[in-house]
């Protein structure tokens, strides 16, 4: 019989193990690091709109009330800048699994050719490795970050400083390119930043689930919140 990895059940439609804190767990922050991107979540008229977006994390800024944001960009004629405009409340997802489908048992009794029954492939190396790396503690958890967006003025210095943070962390060397080709991309980055416009996002909660189910919440508050949370045993 086919091992069994047991899960957790949890019920998780309401808060779960809350914590209050005034900075992001350590585990989010690696996975915040680490990804390359994430799942902006925007909704209007109850119409659902998710977008995969490049984003730099911030723990804290001049800007922001010493509490950790979300840095991302967007056309200004986008569908996610109009929800943002009418409806600024949002939600990410972001995770550090290695994403690889394997076959399953209904593919491989799948007909082939409409003949035939197609052959079952056995497991590859890659799946057996990214299977072992999910299940390691190195890559283990997906974080659902609700918060508000809003937009930066244009021409502010506030938009200045988010776009220059934005933009050198998502300018990657690239290792067969020369300089002057890394250089160009920069400047084409540059030139694109320019026209979109910066969205922030303020992290209000955090919910930390990992691959067996677990789940904790955590609510981002203001200096001084944190100790009366753990008084009152939440």
């Amino acid at each position: 019989m086919e091992q069994q990895i047991p899960l957790s059940h949890e019920a998780s439609a309401g808060d779960t193990n809350m914590r209050i804190t005034n900075s992001l767990p350590t585990e989010v922050v690696q996975c915040l690091e680490n990804a390359r991107f994430l799942h902006l979540a925007t909704c209007h008229d109850n119409v659902p709109h998710v977008s995969l977006m490049n984003y730099t994390y911030l723990p804290s800024s001049p800007y922001g009330n010493n509490l950790p944001e979300i840095v991302m960009t967007t056309n200004p004629a986008s569908k996610k800048m109009n929800n943002l405009a009418a409806n600024p409340n949002v939600s990410l997802l972001v995770h550090d699994w290695v994403s690889h489908r394997p076959t399953t048992s209904s593919q491989s009794r799948r007909l082939s050719n409409g003949h035939s029954p197609a052959r079952a492939d056995p497991p590859s190396s890659l799946a057996a490795l990214l299977f072992n790396l999910n299940t390691s503690a190195v890559s283990s958890i997906s974080a659902t970050i609700n918060g508000s967006a809003r937009l930066v003025e244009r021409g502010s210095e506030e938009e200045k400083y988010y776009q220059n943070i934005h933009l050198a962390n998502n300018t990657f060397d690239s290792a067969a390119g020369p300089a002057e080709e890394s250089t160009a991309r920069e400047d084409d980055e540059r030139a694109r930043l320019h026209d979109a416009r910066v969205i922030v996002v303020g992290i209000k909660d955090v919910r930390i689930a990992d691959w067996k189910g677990a789940v904790r919440d955590w609510v981002i508050s203001g200096e001084g919140e944190e100790n009366r949370g753990q008084v009152n045993g939440i």
